[in-house]
C-alpha cells in the first residue's frame, strides 16, 4: 500500500461515504449475531461448540459467523438465500420464461428473479427454522455421546417464536446484504460471510493457543502457521492465474480514417466462478441434516449422520457438488457463443481460427479445460479443514474452505476499490499494484 494511494483514497469523498456505508451495516450484521432468541440456554450452547469443532455445526457455524454458536436471530445465516440463489438460477436454465426473464427484459427481470428469490428465501428459512426448534428441542448430542439441553421449556410456543424470529432475522440480512451491494463496496452477502469468519479468527487462535501442548503439539504451532501462509499465497496465485486467448482486429476503414489492426487478448480467469462454488455446495448439504430434524425415525437420522463432514460421502459429494457449480456458475457468467458474435462484430479473430461458430468452440473448449483445473485446485483447498482435523485436531477455522473464501473476497472488495478510483481519474489505492477480481 503506498503513501500516494492513501491520499488518492482519501481524495474521494463519495468513496469513504460507500466504505462508511459498508462498516456500518456489518457492524451492524455483527451485533445481531449477539442477540440470542428467547427460551434457550445459551452458556450450554457455547459449551456445545467448544466440542463440536470439525462436525456438521461447526460448518454451519462458520457460514453464520458464529450466530449458531451464540443461538441468535441471526443462527441460520445468509445459508437460506445461497439455497433460493442456487434453485432460481437452475430454473433459469430448465425454464425459458424465466431464462428470457433475466435475459431479455433487463432490469426488470432481474428485479422480478430478486424478488422470487427473496419469496424462496423466506420458505426455506421457514423449513429450516422449524428443523433448527426441532433439533434444539431434542437437545445437542456431543462427540463424547452427551446430550446437551439447550431449551429450557420446549414446546410449541417456543417452536414458533423460533420460527418466526429466525426468519425475521435472515430477512434482516438478506436486506443488509442488498444495501452494502447498492450503498457499499462490493458484494453484500459475501462480505456478510467475509465478515464472519474474520470476527472467529480470534476465538479459533485462542483456542488453538489451548490445545498446544496437550492435543496439539508444540512443533506443529509453526509448521500451521507455514502451512496457512502457503495456502494464502496459492490462493492468490491461483485466483490471478488466467489463460490469455490472443485476439486480432483487422483493419478497416471509417469514413477517412483507418480503424484497427490492433492485438489484444481474451483472458479467461481459471477460476471463474470464485468462492461461489464452495459456498452454494457446503449450503445444500446442510438440507439432508435439516430433514433429519422433522422425523425420530432411525433409518432417517442414519442418513442423516452419512453427511457429517468427517464422513467419506460427505466430502464426496462435497467435491463433485464444488466442480458442478464451478462448471454452472461459469457458464452463466460467461457465455462463449456471445463473445464469438462480438468479436465477429468488431471484426475480430483467433489466429488460426475462423470466425464465428468456430470462434466459439475454440473458447469453450479452453474454458472447459481451465475450469476442470480450477474445480480441482478449490476441491483441494477445501478439503484441507477435513485432513487437518482429523490428524491434528486443528480448528475448522484454519481450513481451506474459511481462507478461500476470505482471500478470494478480500481481493473482490480491493479490486473494486481500486476500479472506483480509477473511474475517478485517481491512481489506484495500491499505486501501480492491479488486483485483479473474480469479475476482471
Amino acid at each position: 500500500m503506498s503513501v500516494q494511494g492513501v491520499k488518492n483514497l482519501a481524495a474521494v469523498p463519495d468513496l469513504w461515504g460507500k466504505l462508511g456505508w459498508t462498516f456500518f451495516l456489518l457492524m451492524a450484521y455483527r451485533a445481531g449475531v449477539h442477540v440470542p432468541i428467547p427460551g434457550v440456554d445459551t452458556q450450554a450452547m457455547a459449551e456445545f461448540f467448544r466440542q463440536a469443532q470439525g462436525t456438521l455445526f461447526g460448518v454451519l457455524d462458520m457460514f453464520s459467523g458464529g450466530g449458531l454458536r451464540n443461538i441468535s436471530i441471526f443462527a441460520l445465516g445468509v445459508m437460506p438465500y445461497i439455497s433460493a440463489s442456487i434453485i432460481m438460477q437452475l430454473l433459469q436454465v430448465l425454464s425459458p420464461d424465466l431464462k428470457r426473464m433475466a435475459k431479455e427484459e433487463g432490469a426488470a427481470g432481474r428485479k422480478k428473479i430478486t424478488q422470487y428469490t427473496r419469496y424462496g428465501t423466506v420458505l426455506i428459512t421457514l423449513v429450516q427454522g422449524w428443523g433448527l426448534a426441532l433439533m434444539l428441542e431434542r437437545g445437542l448430542p456431543t462427540p463424547g455421546g452427551v446430550t446437551v439441553d439447550i431449551v429450557a421449556v420446549p414446546g410449541l410456543t417456543f417452536e414458533l417464536v423460533t420460527v418466526i424470529t429466525m426468519t425475521a432475522g435472515t430477512v434482516l440480512i438478506m436486506w443488509l446484504g442488498e444495501q452494502i451491494t447498492s450503498r457499499g463496496v462490493g458484494n453484500g452477502i459475501s462480505l456478510i460471510i467475509f465478515a464472519g469468519i474474520v470476527a472467529g479468527i480470534p476465538t479459533a487462535l485462542s483456542q488453538t493457543a489451548s490445545l498446544s501442548g496437550d492435543a496439539i503439539p508444540y512443533v506443529l504451532l509453526p509448521v500451521l502457521g507455514i502451512l496457512m501462509l502457503a495456502i494464502m499465497v496459492a490462493i492468490v496465485f491461483f485466483e490471478r492465474a488466467q489463460r490469455r486467448i490472443p485476439i486480432h482486429f483487422a483493419k478497416r476503414q471509417q469514413g477517412r480514417q483507418i480503424v484497427g489492426g490492433q492485438t489484444t487478448h481474451l483472458p479467461l480467469r481459471l477460476n471463474t466462478a470464485g468462492v461461489i462454488p464452495p459456498i452454494f455446495a457446503g449450503s445444500l448439504l446442510v438440507f439432508p441434516a435439516t430433514l433429519a430434524q422433522f422425523s425420530t425415525l432411525p433409518w432417517l437420522n442414519r442418513i442423516s449422520q452419512l453427511f457429517t463432514p468427517s464422513s467419506v460421502l460427505y466430502n464426496l459429494l462435497y467435491v463433485v457438488l464444488i466442480i458442478f457449480f464451478c462448471y454452472f456458475y461459469t457458464a452463466i457468467i460467461f457465455d462463449p457463443k456471445d463473445i464469438a458474435e462480438n468479436l465477429k462484430k468488431q471484426g475480430g479473430f483467433v489466429p488460426g481460427i475462423r470466425p464465428g461458430e468456430k470462434t466459439r468452440e475454440y473458447v469453450d473448449t479452453v474454458l472447459t479445460r481451465i475450469t476442470l483445473w480450477g474445480a480441482l485446485y478449490i476441491s483441494l483447498v477445501c478439503l484441507l479443514p477435513q485432513f487437518l482435523t482429523a490428524y491434528f485436531n486443528i480448528p475448522f477455522y484454519f481450513g481451506g474452505t474459511s481462507i478461500l473464501i476470505v482471500v478470494g473476497v478480500a481481493m473482490d472488495f480491493m479490486s473494486q476499490v481500486n476500479s472506483y478510483m480509477i473511474s475517478r481519474k485517481y491512481e489506484g489505492f495500491l499505486g501501480k499494484t492491479r488486483i485483479r477480481g473474480r469479475y476482471q
